[in-house]
């Protein structure tokens, strides 16, 4: 079983760190992933907080399963994360789900269908029309001036390709 308040009581104790240690039951990528929200001890993890790294990573763009989460708090209670009480799980749970609910994370493609919607709302249409409004296009002809396009026929009604 897991003895989460002895280790907090050694740890605050002894006043030592375990800053040259790997965090445990983390492997390389999620070391990775720790690594760039700034997570590189145990002391780290302890200091952010297992549910806060998880939604640091998460906000990384990074996807993580729930065993991250286990793993973290396994790190900080020194026990192997499948050794965490269910209790501790349901726990954990929790204060994600309150986490998330405080402050949502939205994908990128949530954060451009929210600007799109915005643009539309406001009247602005830079960039909505796909078809090159007064933007060029793929197709457009190289000597036709700045918004006539050119990707059809022209007005002889000869196609450029025959």
């Amino acid at each position: 079983m897991c003895d989460i308040p002895g280790v907090i009581a050694r740890l605050t104790a002894t006043g030592e760190a375990m800053a040259s240690s790997k965090i445990r039951n983390v492997g390389p990528k999620s070391a990775a992933w720790l690594r760039q929200i700034g997570v590189r001890t145990t002391e780290d993890l302890s200091r952010v907080g297992p549910v806060d790294a998880f939604l640091k990573v998460k906000r990384a763009g990074f996807r993580p399963s729930l065993n991250l989460l286990y793993a973290m708090a396994g790190a900080l209670a020194d026990c192997h994360w499948a050794d965490l009480p269910e209790e501790r799980k349901q726990e954990l749970l929790a204060a994600l789900e309150a986490a998330e609910s405080a402050n949502p994370i939205r994908t990128r493609w949530e954060k451009q269908k929210a600007a799109s919607e915005q643009a539309a709302r406001t009247g602005d249409e830079e960039g909505a029309d796909a078809h090159g409004h007064g933007e060029s296009s793929l197709f457009d002809s190289p000597d036709a001036e700045p918004g006539e396009g050119g990707g059809g026929e022209s007005d002889s009604g000869v196609s450029r390709f025959e």
